[in-house]
Order: C-alpha cells, then sequence, then structure tokens
C-alpha cells in the first residue's frame, strides 16, 4: 500500500444527524452539537417514520396506532430540535418505507458531508432477525458515518474534539479510502495517530505463512502508510496484533485509551441481513461494542 496522501482535509459543512429517539440516539445528539460547534456545521436532524406491522390489529387499532406513532415522533422531533438550540440546524419527520430511501435523498440534497447516528449495537440472532440500520447506513453512504454504539459513555464528547485517534487497517482498498480521515483528524486534532493491523495467530493452519507475514514486515507497511510531510502532532505509533480483528481493535482501544476508531468497510453488495462472513463482520461487531465513537468509510 502506498503513502496516503495529506492534503485532504475534513470540511465538515453539513451534518446529518438520524435519530430514533432511543437511548442510543440520545447519545448521539451531544457528538453533533459538539462537533457542528467545533466545524461550524449545519445539522440536519431527520427520524424515519416507518409502518409498522399490523396485520392482526383491526383498522380502527392501526388508525389509532399510527396516529400515536406520529404524536410520539413529533414530540420527539421538538426535543431534539431543543437541544439543537445554538447550533444552525434543521428537522426533519419523514414517512417512508425504509430508512435508507430518505437518508439518500438527504445526503444528495443536504449536501452532507458526514452522517451522525447512535446505534443499539445488535449482534448475532438480534441482529439477523431486526436487521442493523447503522450497517445498512454506513455500507451504502458515499460520506463518512460517526456511530455512537451503546457502550460509548455519556458525556465522551470532549467538545468534539479527539485526542487519540486509532486507525485499524488490513492494508486493503477499503483500508486506503479511510485512512485519509484517520490522518486528517489526527492533523485537525493534534492528536496521536495509532497505527493497527492484526495478523493471524502465529499457530494459525489457515494459510501458508510467506516472509511478507513477519511482524518486521507489517511494521514497515504501517509506517509506510503517512508520508514524510504529513503535519501531525507527534510521529505516529504502530502496533500489531494477534487473533480475532474485532476482538483486538476493542482490545486495543481500551488499552491506548482511543476516543476515536477509524475504520474502511465494505460496500452493501448483497444482503445485509445475512452478512456472517468474518470480513463483514467485524466492523459490525466494532461499532456495536466499541467504548467509543466509530468513523466508518466506504472504500
Amino acid at each position: 500500500m502506498s503513502a496516503i496522501e495529506t492534503g485532504v482535509r475534513l470540511a465538515l459543512k453539513n451534518i446529518l444527524l438520524l435519530t430514533d429517539f432511543s437511548e442510543p440516539s440520545e447519545l448521539a445528539v451531544p457528538f453533533a452539537i459538539a462537533i457542528a460547534r467545533e466545524y461550524e456545521s449545519k445539522v440536519y436532524a431527520m427520524h424515519v417514520l416507518t409502518p409498522v406491522s399490523l396485520a392482526y390489529a383491526t383498522p380502527e387499532l392501526a388508525a389509532a396506532a399510527i396516529e400515536g406513532l406520529e404524536e410520539g415522533a413529533q414530540a420527539g422531533m421538538q426535543r431534539v430540535d431543543a437541544q439543537l438550540v445554538g447550533v444552525p440546524h434543521e428537522t426533519m419527520l419523514v414517512r417512508a418505507e425504509s430508512v435508507w430511501s430518505p437518508v439518500e435523498q438527504a445526503l444528495s440534497e443536504c449536501e452532507v458531508d458526514l452522517v451522525i447516528l447512535g446505534t443499539h449495537g445488535r449482534t448475532g440472532a438480534m441482529k439477523l432477525l431486526l436487521g442493523s440500520v447503522a450497517e445498512e447506513i454506513f455500507r451504502r453512504a458515499g460520506v463518512p458515518v460517526l456511530t455512537i454504539g451503546p457502550s460509548v459513555r455519556k458525556g465522551f464528547h470532549s467538545r468534539g474534539q479527539f485526542r487519540r485517534v486509532l486507525f485499524a487497517t488490513d492494508f486493503t482498498k477499503e483500508a486506503q479510502a479511510a485512512a485519509p480521515y484517520a490522518i486528517s483528524m489526527a492533523q485537525e486534532n493534534q492528536a496521536r495517530l495509532v497505527l493497527l493491523h492484526v495478523m493471524p495467530d502465529p499457530d494459525s493452519k489457515m494459510r501458508k505463512r510467506t516472509p511478507q507475514d513477519s511482524v518486521a514486515n507489517v511494521m514497515h507497511q504501517l509506517y509506510e502508510l503517512i508520508a514524510p510531510e504529513a503535519e501531525l502532532w507527534c510521529r505516529p505509533e504502530a502496533t500489531v496484533r494477534f487473533g480475532n480483528p474485532a476482538e483486538r481493535i476493542l482490545e486495543a482501544t481500551m488499552e491506548l485509551e482511543a476516543d476515536l476508531i477509524v475504520l474502511g468497510v465494505r460496500d452493501a453488495a448483497g444482503h445485509l441481513g445475512a452478512a456472517t462472513h468474518l470480513e463483514r463482520t467485524i466492523a459490525h461487531k466494532v461499532v456495536a461494542r466499541a467504548t467509543c465513537p466509530v468513523l466508518t468509510v466506504r472504500g
């Protein structure tokens, strides 16, 4: 992988904040406010009302349920509107068959530079049954997505600044796409930048090891990612871990006290609900369990 161009700067003029008024969504609001103030952004707060399963309800009960949901959504948007006082913002209550359709439209019409949303962090059978709106968004959006999972503690937003940025890379084209954002975040926040690569366990027999698999070679590749002219506050650090990628990324986040993880992710080819292959689940596991926000960039 070649050295990353360092000219990319984050211009976060417009932020799309997605909310379903749940606790994870409440955790995302302070981040939107803090980042909007830091980058002088405008926030578009959106809630999407989707159809409710009312197959066994009478028409009268269905109508009452829909009316109640709409009233609850309007009250929720009023709360969000009050929280966003002090930063330029608009609120949008949208009715649609799915969340992605109005999000896609807003990304284009509002010229969105960043999406922020909270996630319930569903994994395993619950994820397969209910799906993951967060994963659908970060795999389809053409802009970076900042996801705040249920393990992120309240009051963590630190005025929208990040002091320890962890960039996890597997040297793929997806990681190549995410690298400029990790570097830019580190530059603009004068943050410590840590480069992480996770290798298979040394005793793994899944594939034949080559000289390119040596720790020394991987460390060299990690440091080669950053061009010498990169205007970083301090020299990047590189670390290599062994084992399950998602577990090691989460472990490194805790040990290094990272307050932002940056990942490259694959696009939404195929059915998201059936994404059980290892490479397809790493990002979701990290987003669902990370103790800090995760910035995903689609390759």
